[in-house]
């Protein structure tokens, strides 16, 4: 079994992911800024650091053998997060340790040939507070600057950009049906009715899956029903 850090442990991916990873049996570090309010099974040490300090990240990483970002840019990361997640990613090449990143659904393409959901423009509904759409837009483009960044990299960082389908967040957490589907070309996945969505823990499952799997896909992989 692997030693999984996991950054954002307490927020909605991140703790499925840790909940998933020591339901079998990983034992895990889960980093957050409110650790000491956590709780859950033997296998988890809930420990709060400070993302954007380097000594702090160093330490959640040290005894890890793969790291998982799930962070978000909310609070105190909006407009910080790009910095907090590139010395997350630097840290990990340093060490020598995979990193899985949970990204957005934004960063995806519809098309091989089709520029990435963030830059396709949005018509913001009448009914859309323009507020809210513009605080969608800041979370979506910040989340795909990590990918971008990622994609700039010339060690030899082991990296995954995890993009779930749209319909992902605690709003709509669904019910667990053990399955899922992966795009490993960074393309929209669509079910039968045109829908594009994941509950989770079945999120959850296929991220456990990748680190489990010494054999699995890189890259930028879409996630959905």
């Amino acid at each position: 079994m692997s030693t999984i850090t996991v950054f954002g442990g307490t927020g909605y991916a991140g703790r499925h992911i840790v909940d998933e990873a020591a339901r079998r049996g990983h034992q895990v570090i889960a980093v957050s800024r409110s650790a000491g309010d956590a709780d859950g099974a033997a296998e988890i040490t809930w420990t709060s650091a400070d993302v954007t300090d380097a000594e702090a990240v160093r330490a959640a990483i040290a005894q890890a053998d793969v790291v998982v970002s799930a962070l978000s840019p909310r609070g105190g990361l909006d407009g910080a997060l790009r910095e907090a997640d590139r010395l997350i990613a630097d840290t990990a090449a340093e060490t020598g340790k995979e990193l899985f990143v949970v990204g957005g659904f934004s960063s995806l393409r519809r098309s091989a040939d089709a520029p990435r959901v963030i830059d396709e423009g949005f018509d913001r509904p009448d009914e859309a507070p323009a507020e809210q759409v513009e605080a969608l837009l800041r979370e979506a483009s910040q989340m795909n600057s990590i990918l971008l960044d990622l994609e700039d990299r010339t060690d030899d960082l082991a990296w995954t950009f995890l993009s779930p389908g749209m319909g992902f967040g605690a709003h709509l957490p669904g019910e667990p049906t053990g399955a899922y589907r992966i795009g490993t070309d960074g393309l929209v996945l669509l079910d039968a009715d045109g829908q594009t969505s994941i509950g989770g823990a079945d999120f959850a499952l296929r991220v456990v899956d990748l680190i489990d799997d010494p054999e699995a896909p890189h890259g930028h992989l879409a996630i959905a029903y």
